[in-house]
């Protein structure tokens, strides 16, 4: 668990999106994490030979 403050317009569109897609706003939020986490993660480097 975690509290972070967001910009009030992108919260309220958030939430709404949340509602159109009848999903837990948490679900959506964990999901978009993994997303960006696998977006960004860093590629193994080849070992020296």
């Amino acid at each position: 668990m975690f509290t972070t403050q967001l910009n009030n317009d992108l919260l309220k569109e958030f939430k709404k999106l949340a509602i159109d897609l009848e999903r837990p706003i948490n679900d959506i939020l964990e999901e978009a994490i993994k997303d960006f986490l696998k977006k960004n993660e860093k590629k193994p480097t080849k070992p020296n030979k």
